[in-house]
């Protein structure tokens, strides 16, 4: 499989985090636009772009944790201390499978290249 991926892990339940709104944006200097918006599925995973919508260059994706977390009951501060987390990064090859995983809890978060 080929494109780009995500996969969102709530690290305070310790579960996939379901219906997380997420949006894919195409970077280029200074500019940013909307290529598309997606909710996670119930295993936490959402396939963002297919191998033909994928160029090289910078992208950003954009997750609603604060909303997520409002949702999930958890007791978390108004507003919330992680709202909108934000990931710059560059695709350099569409030969390769891109995969941006998510661990997450109320008040921190880590990423990484996955596979």
């Amino acid at each position: 499989m080929s494109g780009l991926t995500t996969h969102i892990l709530d690290q305070a339940a310790g579960k996939p985090a379901t219906n997380v709104a997420v949006r894919v944006l195409w970077r280029e200097g200074s500019e940013v636009s909307l290529v598309a918006e997606f909710r996670t599925d119930a295993d936490g995973r959402a396939r963002l772009l297919a191998v033909e919508d994928l160029k090289v260059g910078g992208y950003r994706l954009e997750f609603a944790i604060g909303e997520y977390f409002k949702a999930s009951g958890l007791a978390v501060t108004e507003p919330p201390f992680l709202d909108v987390v934000v990931i710059d990064f560059a695709v350099s090859s569409v030969e390769q499978h891109w995969h941006v995983p998510l661990l997450v809890s109320p008040y921190g978060y880590s990423t990484y290249r996955g596979s």
